[in-house]
């Protein structure tokens, strides 16, 4: 009888060297260990792009009703107003600060007797001063941190993280620009000479206090000229006068506001312009970016800068948000006007009584309407879709719905 071959049977010899013999071993109980590391890893990736498909899409969705999750009441007087801050809300009025949990409920309360108050915001700070008068309080999450004094009214304010503040206090021939620790004790004091640098109408200090952004309007005739100061407190400070370490002018504009985005960025916005600074102890001039149109109103965050504009073509107002670096990001048209305006995240909130318009940073807008509620404050709520409302005894949770 024939011998036949099995073509699929193999003769396997005993390895020569033993050592090698190991490591082939390892190498194929390795390469069988990965190909069951892919094989399970697979379904995961497929599962996680399901959810995040998923995600995006209702993210990105319009929507056309706004209900109400959860609502959580007060009795309270209609002279309040509202402002975000940490992980609650600000209420304040002639009579007094109290900070609110996300149930609308008084974590502490704070006294005051400020006739006309006005309120600016870092991330862990607050600051509240009766514009016309001498007090500033000034509050961390905890409550408050200090008070303030001042020889001469306020008329304008700013702070930092640390709870430093800032005053421009009036004065008819030579307003000065102040610098107070938490506690009151003045840290910088400057004489403005309206002559020579002008009225300072903008002002914003950095997060960590140590740099102080002014804008000064100077006239001479009819010429107007805007005056871009930066002001170091720190190293880069100490051998310049006044502490000064920057000084630019721009003719025929006003620079009204100016404020900080993160440690190295910050922007001064103009009539139809606005310009970038970098730089953290010493900013410095990146990009102007003209826009031809009249700037109703401005919002930013560390990541987006926001405006406003008149549309002079057609009627109606037209939004436009810029990147860090000033790309224009959307450009879109607005039907309706809207008395305020932020950023939350990638989403700018647009509300005017209890009208609210709620757009996403890719040009998208998700809802348009009535919620039937005056709104006084928003802000997004966790969760998808989700928004914080609050009017003047109540604090509601809000869902977008088809």
């Amino acid at each position: 009888m024939a011998k036949k071959d099995i073509p699929y049977l193999k003769v396997v010899k005993p390895p020569d060297n033993p050592k090698e013999a190991r490591k082939e071993e390892k190498r194929r109980k390795g390469k069988l260990r990965r190909a069951k590391f892919r094989r399970a890893l697979v379904p995961v990736i497929l599962a996680a792009l399901a959810v995040c498909g998923t995600w995006l899409l209702l993210d990105n969705q319009t929507y056309g009703r706004a209900r109400t999750a959860s609502s959580f009441q007060q009795d309270l007087s209609d002279t309040n107003s509202y402002v975000q801050f940490a992980d609650g809300i600000v209420r304040y009025n002639r009579d007094g600060v109290v900070y609110l949990n996300r149930q609308n409920e008084e974590q502490w309360i704070q006294p005051t007797q400020i006739q006309n108050p006005i309120i600016v915001t870092k991330e862990h700070a607050f600051a509240v001063a009766d514009n016309g008068g001498n007090s500033i309080f000034v509050f961390t999450e905890d409550g408050l941190k200090g008070e303030i004094e001042t020889t001469l009214p306020v008329e304008r304010l700013a702070v930092s993280d640390q709870g430093i503040v800032t005053a421009v206090l009036s004065n008819e021939s030579s307003p000065q620009i102040v610098t107070y620790d938490a506690a009151g004790n003045i840290l910088v004091e400057q004489q403005v000479t309206m002559s020579n640098t002008g009225y300072p109408i903008g002002l914003e200090m950095s997060d960590n206090g140590n740099v102080l952004a002014v804008t000064y309007l100077h006239t001479e005739g009819t010429n107007i000229t805007s005056r871009v100061a930066y002001y170091n407190f720190g190293e880069a400070g100490q051998d310049r006068s006044d502490h000064r370490v920057t000084a630019d002018s721009y003719s025929d504009t006003i620079m009204s506001e100016v404020f900080f985005m993160g440690s190295d960025r910050s922007v001064v916005v103009g009539d139809e312009s606005f310009v970038i600074y970098r730089g953290g102890d010493v900013p410095e001039k990146e990009k102007e970016v003209v826009l031809n149109q009249e700037i109703r109103s401005v919002f930013h965050s560390d990541k987006y800068i926001g405006f406003i504009l008149l549309n002079q073509e057609k009627s109606g107002y037209e939004l436009r948000l810029f990147n860090r670096s000033g790309d224009q990001v959307i450009n879109r048209k607005i039907s309706g006007e809207y008395s305020n305006v932020k950023i939350d995240g990638d989403e700018i909130l647009l509300y005017d009584g209890t009208v609210c318009c709620i757009m996403t940073a890719t040009g998208i807008t998700k809802y348009q309407g009535d919620i039937n509620t005056d709104i006084l404050e928003m802000f997004r709520a966790p969760g998808l879709n989700r928004y914080y409302v609050m009017s003047v005894n109540e604090l509601s949770v809000i869902y977008l719905t088809k």
